[in-house]
C-alpha cells in the first residue's frame, strides 16, 4: 500500500517541478499565461505540499505495516517457544 502513495508523491513532484520551471520562464515565451506567473507559483506550491503530504502518507503507513508485521512474527514465536 505504501508503494502507491511513494508512486503517488514522486508523480505530484515531477509535476510541481514542471509547474515551477514554467513560472520560472519569461512571459514571452508563455503568450497565453498572465505576465505575473503567479499561477504557476500557485500550482507548483500546492502540487509540492500535496506530494508531500502522499509522501508521508506513505512512510506513516509502511511503519505501521512494519509494525504489525514484527508483533505477528512475536506473536507466532511466543506460541511455538
Amino acid at each position: 500500500m505504501s508503494r502507491n502513495f511513494y508512486i503517488l508523491a514522486g508523480v505530484l513532484l515531477f509535476f510541481a517541478l514542471i509547474s515551477a520551471a514554467t513560472a520560472l520562464l519569461p512571459s514571452s515565451l508563455q503568450p497565453s499565461l498572465p505576465a505575473s506567473g503567479y499561477l504557476g507559483r500557485t500550482t507548483a506550491l500546492l502540487l509540492l505540499l500535496a506530494g508531500l503530504g502522499a509522501a508521508l502518507i506513505g512512510v506513516l503507513s509502511h511503519l505501521f505495516e512494519q509494525v504489525e508485521r514484527r508483533s505477528e512474527e512475536e506473536r507466532r514465536r511466543k506460541r511455538r517457544g
